[in-house]
């Protein structure tokens, strides 16, 4: 028997203070709607992020490390345009080979934590 049937969300950590750059690089830099977190967990900090029908949850996390192998990959559209526009904010792009059909690219969030951005090609 199958369990699982999606995923609601994904959690990324923060250090305490972040929420403001979280709001720029998440929301503005990338778009993505910001949702309000439920009233009982306001007070730990953090913001939530609508990514599709799934969620981004920033976490604030006490003793915080940036996640360096670990990370979301997120399906975009027009791939070379975000490229473009997260090295004009200065992000550095690692960019990585295609894999079944999708090109990617790598980055780090203002947190230092490893974040991939996919395109599946049309034409495979």
């Amino acid at each position: 028997m199958t369990f699982l049937t999606g995923i609601d969300h994904i959690q990324i950590a923060a250090p305490a203070g972040s929420d403001a750059a979280a709001r720029k690089f998440y929301g503005e830099l990338l778009g993505m709607e910001e949702i309000p977190k439920p009233e009982n967990l306001k007070a730990r900090g953090g913001c939530w992020f609508l990514c599709g029908s799934q969620e981004v949850h920033i976490g604030i996390q006490n003793d915080f490390t940036p996640a360096k192998k670990a990370h979301p990959g997120f399906t975009v559209q027009a791939l070379e345009q975000l490229k473009s526009r997260l090295q004009e904010a200065e992000y550095v792009i690692s960019n990585e080979p295609p894999i079944a059909g999708r090109s990617r690219f790598f980055t780090h969030d203002p947190f230092g934590n490893r974040i991939e951005f996919l395109e599946f090609n049309r034409e495979e």
